[in-house]
């Protein structure tokens, strides 16, 4: 250690104890907490993390060099330096750490004798190996416990520079886990039986994060923490994940110390790719000058839009001190720290405007603006996986965690390791093929999309994809076919052939169900019952071309599974215990169709399929349209599998094509990969999108069976399918799907598929449901696949699409870090078909909690009444 008359050692320990020393505060939270736990780190100060593009590049010289100048340049105040080492190997022998530890206090007397400095260094976790050689520590004696491999002790070191009675700046260095082999940390945790896990990590990187929060308000400290990385950008980190996806649910941003030797452009700009297609921001790079000039090249491949700088040559020598180095490199570490200040401040800057620009600039769709004041707009950093990084303005400005709750208006379902893949082959399309018109032509991304969907939610009965780049436009798409295959089957086409007077007298409608939504396109919109989607004040055009059917719901209530029978349906033979289930599954069990309820349904929709049938030859239902199961945009109204299945058996023996418009239901959204499995029944036509790409990038598509396909095959092109869209099966969106549709139904990839029963396990903790469910706020609840909803027991003024009821609730459990929307009074939680259950427990026990708070509070307000 280096020592000087100007040291006071106020104490000096190194060795290693319990953890229930006053650092005990950063130990490793328990499991489910650790599992759970929000990934937030503060704005009060600029952290940033040291990348390098290889190992061996100096990334703890750039970390001294830039700590010694953060301390020096605060002349005018105190500051603090907070150094983190998440990952060590070759411990105690090398400790990076340990390093700043001894150096920065020579570096700041030797350009600075009057400094008056607090430092100490610290190490949280050490392997049994690496423990043992700490010198005079007998871990017998000492009663040391393990726990996966680590010791339950640390260690900790401290000194001060310099007489004043008041400490100056202070350097708190920090190693969190620590091996002994000089290796990387995924073989070093293997071979010292001292492993941790991706959770453990970023939980305690959190903790360490917290140092010097709002210091810089307190006696007008400044504060800087800079967290070094192990090896290159994609080093395995002690899990064996890539050091750039472990952490990644930060998103801090970055400086890449580049490689200035031979080789050294490819491994930089490599390195550099690396990081900003995981959603970093790269400040600056830094690289030692080898002679070859290699910044010049990179400036130019950067188009200067990220600053090169370059460090003079390092000694080799290994008794140099480094002082005249650090003195030589002096301008350039004060060159990087003040760009590294100007981007956080440019970046603080950006994140408080950005919620009153948006109010200025944008136009929302389903949103009264009126109702969103600045402050609840919500400034979306970025996603990793299924949560949000949002910033917070109170208490200095934080980027925390919130889950969507709502899938990103349930297209969401990737976890993170599904968006880095997906980031990754976008890129590799995106570069290979942009976008390529799709008419006569074949291409990779587009032909495996459709092989896949014809073999997945298509198999066993479609034949044909049709692809275009929305749900809405989907629908429009399944119209015309379903429309065109009626016109065949029922033999139209022959009579106009013959008789061109015939098309003026055909009237075509569809079937569909009161509280359906097929999209915001006009067509998609008449083929829906009214709504207030369809209200005048937003379709003076709407018509309803169709025969609306009032369907029987399901919900469970007070703990029971019951179907509610529309009053028009006649129901005098109908049997109690055909309306009341033990179980969800029993509603969907195929032996209701012998059951008394079926017999209604059957008369019931023959009779309106009959009565709607126009006096004139042609005016006719000429598709049946329904959301299967689930009625999304509705009020997650989920319609009994039984109504649905004899309404498709009354419309295909009429001739009448079945089109499912699966557009929210599809690719495991419910609990199966597509909707139809629910049903036991299949359409002639289907509608796919949303979580057909993981919600990274739009597209759909409509599939038909081969039927379907031959009623537009002609002699005329007049005849063919005369729509289409310019980015038709675009390469991007296609690409995205294959990966998407792949990863789902693999358990390798996700781990709540069910193999042998091609389902995903039980997402909802069942008995916490029907506990909500019992809740005197909660009028119904449904509970299905990835989706869980409520509706909210209200008055019937305060009910429907346009209430505010659930506001307030709302913004407590965004407050608790779910982010939701509401349809009305009806609230809902979705997550992906990765989730891991833990999380949706979590939701469920956050959302009970608050729902008796808001019941309370419901109470209270009728008493004040």
């Amino acid at each position: 250690m280096f020592q000087h008359p100007s040291f006071l050692f106020t104490h000096s320990r190194h060795f290693l104890h319990r953890r229930r020393h006053h650092y005990r505060h950063l130990s490793t939270p328990p499991l489910l907490h650790r599992f759970l736990s929000t990934i937030s780190h503060t704005l009060s100060h600029p952290i940033y993390t040291i990348w390098a593009a290889n190992t061996g590049l100096g990334k703890t010289l750039v970390s001294t060099g830039l700590a010694a100048s953060s301390i020096l340049s605060s002349s005018t105040s105190p500051s603090k330096l907070v150094y983190i080492k998440p990952l060590q190997t070759g411990f105690p022998h090398d400790s990076d750490s340990a390093f700043l530890y001894r150096k920065i206090p020579q570096i700041l007397l030797h350009r600075n004798p009057q400094s008056t400095l607090l430092a100490s260094n610290q190490t949280l976790n050490v392997s049994i190996p690496a423990a043992k050689l700490k010198v005079g520590i007998n871990l017998s004696d000492e009663g040391q416990s393990s726990k996966n491999g680590f010791g339950d002790f640390g260690y900790y070191e401290e000194k001060k520079l310099g007489n004043g009675e008041e400490v100056g700046s202070e350097l708190i260095c920090k190693t969190m886990y620590a091996w002994k082999e000089p290796i990387s940390p995924h073989l070093a945790a293997e071979r010292e039986a001292a492993n941790v896990e991706d959770s453990d990590v970023l939980a305690l990187l959190k903790r360490c994060l917290e140092i010097g929060v709002g210091s810089n308000g307190n006696g007008g400290n400044t504060v800087m923490s800079l967290v070094e990385t192990a090896g290159g950008v994609a080093s395995p980190g002690s899990s064996g994940s890539l050091q750039c996806d472990l952490y990644r649910p930060f998103r801090l941003p970055s400086i890449l110390v580049g490689d200035g030797r031979l080789g050294g452009i490819s491994g930089t700009i490599s390195a550099y790719e690396s990081l900003t297609i995981r959603g970093y921001d790269v400040v600056a790079i830094v690289l030692e000058d080898h002679g070859l000039q290699n910044e010049v090249p990179l400036l130019s491949y950067l188009r200067n839009r990220v600053p090169v700088l370059v460090l003079p040559s390092i000694p080799k020598d290994p008794l140099n001190n480094l002082m005249e180095w650090f003195d030589e490199s002096q301008s350039v570490f004060d060159s990087l720290n003040e760009v590294m200040m100007s981007s956080f401040q440019e970046r603080i800057h950006r994140l408080q405007e950005m919620p009153k620009k948006a109010q200025e600039i944008f136009w929302w769709p389903f949103t009264q603006h009126k109702f969103v004041p600045e402050e609840k707009v919500t400034v979306i950093d970025s996603r990793c996986g299924e949560n949000f990084s949002v910033h917070k303005v109170k208490n200095d400005g934080c980027i925390t965690q919130m889950f969507d709750a709502c899938a990103s208006w349930w297209t969401q379902g990737p976890n993170a390791a599904l968006q880095i893949k997906l980031a990754r082959d976008l890129g590799y399309t995106a570069a290979r093929f942009g976008h390529v018109m799709f008419p006569e032509n074949v291409y990779e991304p587009a032909l495996e999309c459709a092989e896949l969907l014809l073999q997945g939610v298509g198999k066993g009965w479609a034949s044909r994809a049709y692809f275009s780049d929305n749900g809405s436009t989907a629908i429009e798409i399944a119209l015309k076919m379903a429309f065109r295959k009626f016109l065949v089957d029922n033999e139209v086409l022959l009579d106009i052939s013959h008789d061109n007077t015939v098309e003026s007298s055909i009237e075509l409608k569809v079937v569909a169900l009161k509280g359906s939504y097929h999209g915001d396109t006009l067509g998609a919109m008449d083929a829906q019952a009214p709504s207030p989607y369809t209200g005048f004040f937003q379709q003076p055009w709407y018509t309803g071309r169709g025969f609306f059917l009032d369907p029987s719901l399901v919900s469970m209530h007070d703990g029971v599974w019951k179907i509610t029978v529309p009053e028009n349906i006649n129901s005098e033979n109908l049997i109690l215990e055909d309306t009341s289930f033990k179980s969800r599954e029993e509603i969907f069990n195929k032996s209701r169709d012998d059951s008394s309820l079926a017999s209604i349904y059957s008369s019931y929709i023959s009779q309106e399929l009959q009565l709607n049938s126009g006096s004139r030859k042609f005016s006719h239902a000429g598709a049946l349209i329904i959301e299967p199961v689930i009625q999304g945009a509705g009020g997650m109204l989920m319609v009994d599998p039984l109504f649905q299945r004899v309404l498709v058996k009354e419309c295909q023996n009429r001739k009448i094509p079945v089109i499912f418009d699966e557009v929210f239901t599809g690719f495991w959204r419910l609990g199966v990969e597509s909707a139809a499995e629910l049903l036991l029944c299949q359409p002639d036509i289907a509608c796919f999108a949303k979580l057909m790409t993981g919600g990274v990038i739009p597209l759909a598509v409509t599939l038909a069976t081969n039927d379907v396909f031959e009623s537009f095959v002609g002699d005329s092109k007049l005849k063919a399918l005369l729509h289409g869209h310019s980015y038709s099966a675009h390469a991007l969106g296609c690409a995205a799907a294959c990966n998407s549709i792949k990863w789902f139904k693999d358990s390798q990839t996700n781990p709540n598929l069910i193999p042998q029963q091609n389902l995903l396990r039980e997402l909802w903790d069942t008995k916490l449901v029907e506990k909500i469910s019992f809740n005197p706020a909660v009028q119904r609840v449904v509970s299905l696949g990835t989706l869980f909803a409520v509706e909210l027991q209200v008055e019937d003024y305060e009910a429907g699409y346009a209430s505010l009821c659930a506001t307030s609730l709302l913004l407590k459990l965004r407050e608790d870090g779910i982010y939701m929307r509401p349809l009305g009074n009806v609230i809902y939680m979705m997550c992906g078909p990765c989730t891991p259950p833990q999380i949706c427990l979590k939701m469920l026990q956050t959302l009970y909690t608050r729902l008796n708070e808001f019941r309370h509070e419901k109470v209270e307000k009728a008493r004040e009444i």
